[in-house]
This record gives structure tokens, sequence and C-alpha cells, in this order.
């Protein structure tokens, strides 16, 4: 298995260099690796990266090849922390459930960490250099997420080939409307997840799953062999 690429911050690659970069990951590898990096440096991300990870997005698939997505790169550090008091309160009121939970000695370790990471992107949010909205067109009145969320992952898999972390979020939704008038988006245009992108603390590596017997069948699901 090939290492994942990385760079060293301090010398940051020209725009040609980026033309390659993790053009040579392979696509298997790169989804059984790509898992949540929720720590990450303030180290600024190039236009051209964020360009690249976001033509990604663009090769998802969509009905009728309608293409509803937009994607907006906030890198501004006053509106990145104008995103960030807005969604560290809004989650730990939601993860205060886990919180307590945790105070369990019987409480899964795995669980444990997943929580301290995530509560360290909500503490450190305003830090992360890029805050990437994505958003779409509705269609009859409904948000088109069955070509939004597919246009997500391509982007975080990009990110994985280009050694940017990154993750999913969408508890943003829960001042939707506040941050999407913010952004500038129309009302039949709303953000589905924002992605906080930049350069990881740590390294990518391949997640802890269970195996895909476990959830696999043919022709019938078998709730007896659960």
């Amino acid at each position: 298995m090939s290492e994942p690429i990385r760079f060293n911050s301090v010398a940051t690659p020209g725009p040609s260099t980026w033309l390659r970069t993790g053009e040579d990951v392979p696509l298997l590898e790169g989804i059984r690796t790509t898992r949540a990096i929720r720590r990450l440096k303030p180290d600024p991300v190039s236009r051209e990266l964020i360009r690249k990870v976001c033509e990604a997005g663009t090769f998802a698939p969509s009905g009728g090849n309608r293409q509803p997505w937009f994607f907006i790169a906030v890198t501004d550090a006053e509106r990145r922390r104008w995103v960030a008091d807005r969604y560290r309160p809004a989650f730990h009121s939601y993860i205060q459930v886990a919180v307590d939970a945790a105070k369990d000695p019987a409480y899964p370790e795995a669980k444990r960490r997943n929580m301290r990471a995530a509560i360290h992107l909500a503490d450190h949010l305003h830090e992360a250099p890029v805050l990437l909205f994505v958003a779409g067109w509705t269609r009859r009145g409904q948000p088109q997420t069955q070509a939004l969320f597919p246009a997500v992952q391509n982007v975080l898999l990009a990110c994985r080939a280009v050694g940017l972390g990154a993750s999913l979020t969408t508890l943003h939704v829960t001042f939707g409307n506040e941050v999407d008038e913010w952004l500038g988006l129309p009302a039949d245009c709303p953000s589905c997840a924002m992605l906080p992108i930049g350069w990881p603390v740590g390294r990518y590596g391949q997640p802890q799953r269970r195996s895909v017997d476990e959830c696999l069948f043919y022709d019938r699901f078998d709730q007896q062999s659960r």
C-alpha cells in the first residue's frame, strides 16, 4: 500500500504541481483509507488545490445530468470565525448526550475517541483554512441530495488523494437559513453539507469497519443471519 501524499507546508508547490498531485493514488486504496480527518493545521490551502478537489465533485452522477451543485469555499479568517461562532454552541448542545453517556466506564473507547475528535473540530473550526459548503438547486421543491452527497464523497476522496484532511458535517443546517443567506445563496439553492478542509494533523489510514459479510445479502434480506 502506497503512503499518502504529503507536502511540507513551508514549501508550497506551484500551480503546475497540483495538476499531477494525487493522480497516482489507486482508486480502491483511496476509498478504503478515506477516513474523517478532524484535526487540521491552520496552514493555508491554495485555490488551485481547492479547485481540484471541487472539480472531482462535479464528476458525481446526477439525475438527468442536471449537475445541481455549487461549492462555496470560505477562506477569509473573519468569515470562518462567523461560521465557527454559530457552529460551536449548536454542536455542544447536540453532543451533550454523548458526553454524558461517555462518563460510563463501559462506554466504548472507539466512540470516545471519535467524540473527542469531533469536539476538537468544533472548538477549532475557525482555524480550519477552508470551510467548503456544498449547495444545490431544488427540484419540485425538494433538495437534490441524491446528487449532492455523491459530489461530497468525490470531494472527500479527492482530498484524500492530494493529502488534504477533510470531514463531512451537516450540523450547520440547524442555522441553515441564516448561513445560506450569509453565503448569498437563493432560497431554492440550500446548502446540505460543510466540509472543513486543511492539512491534516496525523495520517490517513483504514478506519474500523464491520465485515461486509455482515451486511451483504443476495436476493433477500435475512434477519436471522444478523
